[in-house]
C-alpha cells in the first residue's frame, strides 16, 4: 500500500492526482473526505488532511466550506502537465546526459526507443 521511502501524505496525494488523472474523479466531483480516506487506508486523519491540502495548494482540488473537497476545473491537465514536466526532469535530462557521453545524438537516441518500443 505504502512504502517507507517516502513521506505517507505524499504517496497519498500522489495517489488521488493518479485517480484524477485516469478519469476516476471528474472535474467537479467530490473526493473522500479526510475521515473517510484516513478510515479505509487505515492511516492518521492528519496525515489524509495534509495530502488533500497538499492538492488544494497545487490548484488540483479546491475546498467548500463545510462541504468537502472537489476536483479543481483543469486538474487533469494540470498533474498532466507536472508529469511531463517531472518526466523531463527525472529521465529525459538523465537520458541525454547519458547519451552524449556515449557520443550519440539525440536522433541516434530516437531511434533506439523507436526500437525498443517497435514503432517506425
Amino acid at each position: 500500500m505504502f512504502d517507507d521511502t517516502r513521506p505517507i501524505f505524499l504517496q497519498l496525494a500522489e495517489r488521488v492526482a493518479a485517480d484524477i488523472l485516469r478519469g476516476r474523479y471528474a472535474e467537479g466531483e467530490q473526493v473522500p473526505s479526510t475521515n473517510e480516506l484516513a478510515a479505509h487506508l487505515r492511516i492518521n486523519p492528519a496525515t489524509a488532511g495534509k495530502a488533500l491540502n497538499l492538492l488544494v495548494e497545487r490548484g488540483i482540488l479546491v475546498k467548500r466550506r463545510g462541504i468537502g473537497m472537489f476536483v479543481a476545473a483543469g486538474a487533469p491537465e494540470r498533474i498532466a502537465g507536472e508529469r511531463r514536466q517531472g518526466l523531463v526532469h527525472d529521465f529525459i535530462h538523465p537520458l541525454l546526459a547519458e547519451a552524449a557521453a556515449l557520443g550519440l545524438s539525440p536522433a541516434e537516441v530516437i531511434r533506439l526507443i523507436e526500437q525498443e518500443t517497435g514503432t517506425p
